[in-house]
């Protein structure tokens, strides 16, 4: 078990809150470009503990009866699902902000979109759920033939019979960065994901770090 004074060395707070919150780093992009990789590579190579509390771990929380749950892809395709995934959303920043509060750095690996049955606004939502706390929001970008070689990679498919490019993987490049209000954007064809990572340490050493969440506050 772990001693207080273990858990004081590596800044984790004990008390009632920390006097310094935990640094956020959220990663926006569509799947396949990258962003759970420059998760990992951020926890192995920035100093501090962080933890991943990205989309695929609420997904995978879900149970199945309300799966894809807050994955759910562009398109309208589920309005039934839709007050969830606005529960599951605040619910993950939520949980974000708490352990920041708590001292504790996060890196969220995560897909916005608003491309549902009826606009939810969940990126301005989620992002006034962060408050003043210190929030790095990283675009991850990745050209859409790389991204079906990565799928190709996976799953020993990729694209339709005749060739042309799924709609929702189309859906998935469009949507996903709009409006695309960034701190930093990265594009994973040119880098690797432990270049990504010192790229991204070296943007929280500036002062400022960044203010995207605060504008997006704005946004309607």
């Amino acid at each position: 078990m772990l001693l207080r004074s273990e858990l004081r060395e590596w800044g984790v707070s004990i008390g009632p809150a920390a006097e310094h919150p935990g640094q956020i780093v959220i990663l926006n992009g569509a799947p396949r470009a990258g962003k759970t990789s420059i998760a990992h590579a951020i926890q192995a190579a920035l100093p501090g503990v962080w933890l991943n509390l990205g989309l695929e771990k609420f997904k995978s929380a879900t149970s199945e009866r309300y799966q894809p749950g807050i994955g759910l892809r562009p398109g309208g395709e589920r309005p039934d699902l839709e007050p969830l995934i606005e529960q599951l959303y605040l619910a993950m920043y939520e949980s974000i902000a708490a352990h920041s509060r708590r001292g504790i750095n996060v890196v969220a690996d995560t897909t916005h979109h608003d491309h549902y049955s009826r606009p939810l606004n969940l990126l301005p939502r989620c992002s006034r759920v962060l408050g003043d706390l210190p929030v790095l929001l990283v675009g991850v970008r990745c050209p859409l033939d790389v991204v079906m070689q990565r799928r190709e990679a996976t799953w020993g498919h990729a694209y339709e019979a005749d060739g042309s490019v799924p709609e929702p993987i189309q859906r998935w490049q469009h949507d996903a960065h709009r409006p695309g209000v960034y701190d930093l954007e990265i594009d994973t064809s040119q880098v690797s994901p432990e270049q990504a990572a010192i790229t991204i340490g070296l943007r929280l050493a500036e002062k400022p770090r960044g203010d995207a969440i605060k504008r997006l506050r704005f946004q309607a």
